[in-house]
């Protein structure tokens, strides 16, 4: 029986939600699977993966062929990885310590860099707003300036037809009193 590691759509029409998944390669792509190994959510930014490495280690060195994005996938958890240092290990190259020290010092350093990648997302997201506030201020002081200047020409122009029409009042009385 050959065993591919491969994504199962899960998800509403255009938010797909995936389950990483080892299964028969003969069974359908959402259809019966040997075992879940986790999840990966595309929808989010950065995408949002949920791996239990040791069993996708484990179903590796079984000889299950990762897809494409699935490889994608375990090569970004480290499935990969820990799969390689598990043959040196076997072989006597490596110790099991020295491997365990080498996956964690490996995932350290991957979880700097997304919590890097995260903090910059939300930084430049801060900035764009900031901006867009800035931006949204000065439309605001040029509308009230605008309209300040229209109440002033307006008063003129109110002021000017009350002066011309005084006049004209002034011209009556003098003619009720002639």
């Amino acid at each position: 029986m050959s065993v591919k590691i491969r994504l199962q759509r899960h998800g509403k029409k255009g938010k797909p939600f995936y389950w990483v998944v080892a299964a028969d390669a003969r069974a359908k792509r959402d259809g019966k699977f040997l075992e879940k190994l986790g999840t990966y959510n595309p929808n989010t930014n950065p995408a949002t993966i949920d791996l239990n490495v040791d069993a996708a280690a484990q179903w590796l060195f079984k000889g299950a062929q990762p897809t494409d994005t699935a490889r994608a996938i375990l090569s970004y958890k480290g499935a990969l990885l820990k799969h390689h240092l598990n043959g040196g290990v076997r072989k006597g190259a490596l110790t099991q310590e020295q491997a365990d020290e080498k996956f964690a010092a490996w995932l350290e350093e991957k979880e700097n860099k997304i919590n890097a990648k995260s903090t910059g997302l939300a930084e430049s997201k801060a900035a764009a707003k900031a901006k867009a506030l800035e931006a949204e201020k000065e439309v605001s002081a040029k509308r009230a300036k605008a309209a300040e200047e229209a109440e002033a020409t307006e008063e003129e122009v109110v002021e000017e037809t009350t002066t011309e029409e005084t006049p004209v009042a002034e011209d009556n009385t003098e003619e009720k009193e002639a």
